[in-house]
């Protein structure tokens, strides 16, 4: 168990921090950590603080994503080389580089602090680093993340430097215990800060006939069934998508349920959002091997509306995963008020709790049971879905988020410091 992190002091005004904004400027490379960084600046651009300032570290030759967030005070731009061609190398180039910038952004104050997402860290650059640790995977699953040896050693050197980080952000209790087993972090440094949900996700519908209308016309658009699944996120090794269509499988070789209703398919239907264009070629390569022809439905790119009008149509959305650090597909699920099956590993067993049902990862039998449930069962969707709505109204908003990022810069600045003689 994790000792209780020390009491954290007041916000301290004044304070500047240089910020890593490259993966906004790629966020489909990383859409994730794209995200967090876009939806906390824009929090932090609404609540401003007397004396707070921000430097971006941007990529040459990229746009630059400060002209999105208008109200953020940024006092300076460090423009770095770009390292993204490099693959792997750019984990051992990139320290050196953000250095350099780091010293120059930071001087001229006294309360300087470096913040990151998802991205490395600037080597011995004298200050200090807050870091929000989105993704355990390169640790979690080094034979896939760290195959080669310019791989095993940017991560190497990658999770040595966290260990040097004032302050370690994460999002779940169980996360900050696998950072601080996986990565040896020192428990006392790291803080939980639940993530929240994207607000454009997380709008409430007051007026269900509306809401009625919106789904008609996107299934009608998208070609899908009344009755549908869902499922969110990236399709790269963090996902399980073996152990999903596997259960969807078993469930094809099933007889159709007693009591499902003429209208609903079967075995179930599943909505695909997110994919790449690879990524749907793949997954309907894979899906036909086991049988599963036109169980898959790869949606297009939608905007946050729509997307969210589709999530709160569908039966529940899906997470199987062999790694997940953020939680970030049931967040998003959640905020639509859909519930959630989903892998019982990382931060989905503190973020679906009653709204869903987690099963053990890679156990295509199990999966298929709560698939099966979920699709067939009105009465436990129904509780589950009733239980997500009021998991929506619990999240918390990114208001609140900055206000705790804002706390833990504090720590890392006064814990740098030397005591007072």
């Amino acid at each position: 168990m994790l000792p209780s992190p020390p009491a954290e002091p007041a916000v301290l005004q004044g304070m500047r921090v240089v910020i890593d904004m490259r993966p906004l400027q790629e966020p489909d490379r990383a859409p994730l950590t794209a995200a967090y960084l876009r939806n906390l600046l824009r929090a932090f651009g609404a609540e401003p603080m007397a004396g707070e300032s921000f430097v971006a570290l941007l990529s040459l030759g990229l746009p630059d994503p400060t002209e999105s967030v208008p109200d953020l005070p940024v006092v300076g731009k460090r423009w770095l080389p770009p390292t993204r061609k490099l693959g792997a190398g750019a984990m051992t180039l990139d320290p050196f580089l953000l250095r350099g910038a780091a010293v120059r952004a930071g001087r001229g104050s006294e309360r300087a602090i470096y913040h990151l997402a998802g991205t490395c860290m600037p080597l011995a650059s004298g200050m200090p680093v807050v870091a929000t640790l989105l993704d355990l995977a390169p640790w979690e699953l080094p034979q896939v993340y760290q195959a080669s040896p310019a791989a095993r050693f940017g991560e190497r050197l990658r999770a040595r430097m966290l260990r040097d980080a004032a302050i370690v952000i994460v999002g779940t209790n169980s996360v900050a215990r696998a950072a601080a087993r996986t990565l040896h972090l020192r428990p006392d440094r790291i803080r939980v800060i639940p993530l929240a949900a994207d607000p454009a996700l997380s709008a409430t519908y007051d007026d269900p006939p509306a809401q009625a209308a919106a789904l008609s016309r996107e299934i009608q658009r998208l070609d899908l069934p009344d009755r549908y699944l869902i499922t969110l996120g990236r399709y790269d090794a963090r996902a399980d998508i073996p152990t999903l269509l596997d259960g969807l499988a078993l469930l094809g070789r099933q007889s159709r349920p007693v009591g499902l209703p003429e209208e609903c398919l079967w075995p179930p239907i599943v909505a695909i959002a997110g994919a790449s264009i690879d990524d749907r070629a793949a997954l309907t390569r894979a899906a036909v091997r086991r049988g599963l022809a036109g169980r898959l439905i790869c949606l297009p790119a939608l905007p946050p509306d729509r997307l969210a009008t589709v999530i709160a149509g569908a039966r529940a959305a899906l997470r199987a995963c062999v790694s997940d650090a953020a939680g970030w597909s049931a967040i998003e699920a959640i905020a639509c008020g859909t519930p959630v099956i989903a892998s019982d590993i990382g931060a989905l067993q503190a973020v679906v709790g009653p709204a869903g049902v987690l099963v053990e990862a890679r156990n295509p039998a199990r999966l298929a049971r709560a698939l099966e449930a979920i699709w067939c069962d009105d009465g436990l969707h129904g509780q589950l879905r009733d239980a997500a709505v009021a998991g929506r109204a619990r999240q918390p908003s990114w208001s609140e988020v900055a206000v705790q990022t804002r706390t833990a810069y504090a720590a890392a600045s006064l814990a740098s410091r030397p005591p007072a003689l």
